[in-house]
């Protein structure tokens, strides 16, 4: 399984967020680049990124920091947050950036998400309330099912979907494993667990269940997760 520790960037500062709450953003680093660098001490052999300002104001508004997580480090980096044409997706990729996640388009134009899958290494993102897909930061949810819409990318070329349960996100409530299986089973892809992780208990949960990855955010902020450990136990 592969373990994908998170910075979520909100006005060039590492934070998090509670249930995708811009208001809730509690900042842990003023220097985002050294948490990447400390994740790759760690172990890490990727980082889950996302631009926070970019998904509310749909382009790039934290170049910045994402370029000094690039220049500092030999992770590998997956991006999302406001991507909605190519011309984005082209420079993040000139900037490093290792994969894409497209999410609100990929609820509103499915198409071009598959246009993008075939040219680019492409990671639909997920987000769902209460099994409805959500939108727009989480500020929206719509009348599409998550699962319904995963079945949408069975056969497009998309490298891997993110899932993110957005009502257990930053509440290390528990990892939703039944949501990230349902998933799974109606896209086909490579699918990674999102929201609400805590411990070792759901990483070994996530395990059991066979489920290719999971990112972590705040339970590493908050010191409830041994990151050590757990790339320790993903990687047996």
């Amino acid at each position: 399984m592969t373990i994908l520790p998170a910075i979520d960037l909100k006005d060039g500062k590492a934070v998090r967020l509670s249930k995708g709450i811009m208001d809730s953003a509690k900042i842990y680093s003023d220097e985002p680049w050294q948490v990447a660098k400390r994740f790759e001490e760690l172990g890490s052999e990727w980082v889950h990124l996302v631009d926070l300002n970019g998904a509310f104001a749909g382009e790039p508004q934290n170049l910045e920091q994402i370029r000094k997580i690039r220049e500092n480090t030999s992770l590998k980096l997956e991006l999302g947050g406001g991507i909605r044409d190519e011309a984005t997706i082209q420079i993040y990729l000139e900037l490093g950036i290792d994969r894409l996640i497209l999410g609100s388009i990929a609820v509103k134009d499915p198409e071009f998400v598959k246009a993008m899958a075939a040219k680019y290494p492409i990671v639909v993102g997920i987000d769902a309330i209460d099994g409805m897909v959500a939108v727009e930061g989480w500020a929206q949810t719509s009348d599409m099912k998550a699962a319904d819409l995963a079945g949408k990318f069975a056969d497009a070329g998309v490298v891997a979907i993110i899932c993110t349960d957005v009502g257990r996100d930053g509440m290390m409530t528990g990892v939703n494993v039944d949501f990230t299986l349902e998933i799974a089973q109606a896209s086909g892809l490579e699918t990674i667990a999102s929201g609400g992780l805590k411990d070792m208990t759901d990483i070994h949960a996530l395990l059991d269940a066979n489920i290719d990855g999971t990112i972590v955010g705040k339970a590493f902020y908050e010191g409830t997760l041994d990151l050590a450990e757990a790339f320790k136990a993903a990687h047996v």
